[in-house]
């Protein structure tokens, strides 16, 4: 367990550290107007919840496929959308950007009037998300559709083999649906790489590859049917209400629409790849495209919330490694683990812990994931007034993108259908064993299953805010991940245990230097290979060339409320109450960091 005074000297420098380098100030209140101004104002513009919840759900009409995860709608309408998959026309973008003005002009004049502080909040942080949504705009060419990540062949696959609801035989005609429109879906993102390309937008030559990889699987023959088809078949096996005619029936039409539709759009998917592939580079940041430092500057600020520049990022992030690294070769040398860099030394740990190969490690590995959720659960109680109703399920990623996915936490179905996922992906042959417990702690309890769970389950909020349609983006959700990761070494969950115990400082290590590379590959033209050779695996950085800026959001968020811990603390001295703290943070919900610590400093004054 990390000494007091440790921890109190750890959180006074995240403080320091975060004062210095993201130094945002608090949202602004508008100017205070006469009274008689203010009643005028207020005359003319509606009532903020009712608006809101209106435009909300224009939002999510225009996204069907995020309005069937979340099951956003009921009776007829959610039917009708869960039969959609949205176009990726230009058309469709224009619709999208121009509802965000719209909402932008209501939100000046909501704000200009007197509200709720509740609502202010909401109101700042709708205004947030839809800015960054206009902001992101001048630069949505640069991305790449068939991204190893989030590209169609990923997104499609994942919403049809897992997202799409399979309750009655009607989701099986919605399902049905949406894969007749797959084919026309390739063709868009194949008009939209090409028009990219003719911009001089080429993704880099790995991130094509992997893509490629990815077409190349979905096109490969297979006795059950291929992912798509075999996963239909395996979710209607013992469907309510589906006779076993209108199952074969749909079978056949999946199959004969695979085959006769998509197949050939995968096919001009994959030779519009080829016809790329001699064109690209290994260059691997934005600054290689027209644009591409703007669009970094602004994906910076998309991510984490703040002004923070690259650089300010990237020397966070190389004073964050020191320290870190700092406390490993203390925790190694008590090990007996004294000669080479940190990371030889962490390396040659896992090796000396890795499972043998045979029988295959992965169930049992899946099983001991489940055992730290459960643990983890039992010690967050004294710490927690809130805990989510909802449970979580450790599932292994599925085999199409296990090789290129990262652990992720996707929130339960409101209706319960479907509990809170920690999907991990196991490709083996080698895993991380110090590093278990602290993942298992950040994807699930108390990291993102309590954070967004508990959103989710709160009643007294409109149903956009538990759903996040409007959110704080990854700096909020991702931060808070973290501090779950840093609060348990603080509060003593490896005592007796220094291999879980590095790995946990392991685990912060990795966030730190995200901040290093991201900017580094990004805005300070570091190679693919000087990333690799910083400590970040191959996948990863890969990862963080898909997606720029969003690595940065971890270390960002968590400092920030670690900076906001010790302010209340100092504040309030012995009044001061961590599972309150937590409380306070929790009920904010998605929001920016500005407007946490809003809330955070709102609370303080009302313990005074």
């Amino acid at each position: 367990m990390t000494h007091p005074r440790t921890a109190s000297r750890l959180m006074a420098l995240a403080a320091a550290l975060l004062a210095a380098a993201c130094s945002t100030p608090d949202p602004q209140r508008p100017a205070a107007k006469p009274a008689l101004a203010a009643r005028s104002a207020a005359a003319t513009v509606p009532a903020f919840r009712p608006w809101s919840e209106d435009f909300a759900a224009r939002w999510m009409r225009l996204s069907p496929e995020r309005s069937t995860f979340t099951q956003y709608f009921s009776g007829p309408e959610q039917d009708a959308l869960d039969g959609r998959l949205r176009p990726l026309t230009r058309d469709s973008r224009e619709a999208e950007r121009t509802l965000a003005a719209e909402g932008l002009a209501m939100l000046r004049r909501q704000l200009a009037t007197p509200l709720a502080e509740d609502d202010r909040r909401a109101a700042l942080t709708m205004q947030w998300s839809l800015q960054r949504s206009l902001d992101a705009a001048p630069y949505e060419h640069l991305s790449f559709p068939f991204n190893q990540l989030s590209g169609l062949q990923v997104r499609s696959v994942n919403l049809l083999t897992q997202g799409h609801p399979m309750r009655r035989p009607s989701d099986v005609d919605s399902w049905l649906a949406r894969l007749a429109q797959l084919p026309q879906r390739f063709d868009e993102a194949i008009a939209r790489t090409r028009d990219a390309a003719a911009q001089g937008v080429l993704p880099p030559r790995f991130i094509l590859e992997r893509g490629r990889a990815q077409v190349q699987a979905l096109l490969a023959p297979q006795a059950d049917g291929g992912v798509i088809v075999g996963s239909l078949a395996s979710r209607t096996e013992a469907m309510p209400g589906l006779a076993a005619t209108q199952r074969s029936e749909a079978l056949a039409r999946a199959q004969a629409i695979v085959d006769q539709q998509l197949r050939p759009a995968l096919q001009r998917t994959l030779a519009l790849l080829d016809e790329l592939h001699p064109r690209t580079t290994d260059d691997a940041g934005l600054w290689r495209l027209p644009g591409g430092d703007a669009a970094y500057a602004q994906a910076l600020a998309a991510n984490t919330t703040t002004t923070m520049s690259a650089d300010e990022i990237h020397e966070l992030g190389l004073r964050e490694v020191a320290r870190i690294e700092a406390e490993m070769d203390r925790l190694l040398r008590r090990l007996g683990r004294s000669e080479g860099t940190v990371r030889e030394r962490m390396q040659a740990l896992n090796r000396s812990l890795q499972p043998p190969a045979e029988p295959d490690p992965r169930p049992a590995l899946l099983e001991r994931y489940a055992g730290y959720v459960r643990e983890a659960r039992e010690r967050a109680v004294p710490l927690f007034n809130l805990m989510p109703a909802a449970p979580v399920e450790v599932r292994r990623v599925p085999a199409l993108t296990e090789r290129t996915a990262s652990a992720s936490y996707p929130t339960p179905a409101p209706d319960g259908s479907r509990p809170g996922i920690f999907w991990m992906p196991l490709p083996g042959p080698s895993f991380n064993i110090p590093g278990m417990k602290t993942l298992a702690i950040h994807e699930a309890v108390p990291g993102h299953h309590f954070q967004l769970a508990l959103q989710q389950e709160r009643r007294d909020a409109p149903l956009w805010q538990r759903q996040r349609v409007f959110g704080g983006g990854s700096a909020n959700s991702e931060g808070w991940a973290l501090y779950a990761e840093r609060l348990a070494i603080e509060q003593g969950w490896y005592e007796g245990d220094d291999i879980g115990l590095l790995g946990a400082w392991d685990a912060q290590l990795f966030r730190a230097r995200r901040l290093v590379v991201d900017t580094g590959l990004h805005a300070r033209r570091w190679t693919r290979q000087q990333a690799i050779d910083y400590g970040i695996s191959a996948s990863e950085v890969e990862r963080y060339v898909a997606n720029p800026g969003q690595a940065c959001a971890y270390m960002v968020g968590q400092l920030r409320i670690l900076a906001l811990r010790n302010e209340a603390r100092a504040a309030l001295g012995p009044r001061f109450s961590l599972p309150a703290f937590h409380d306070v943070v929790l009920r904010a919900g998605s929001v920016p960091l500005d407007v946490m610590a809003d809330v955070v400093r709102a609370w303080i004054r009302s313990q005074a």
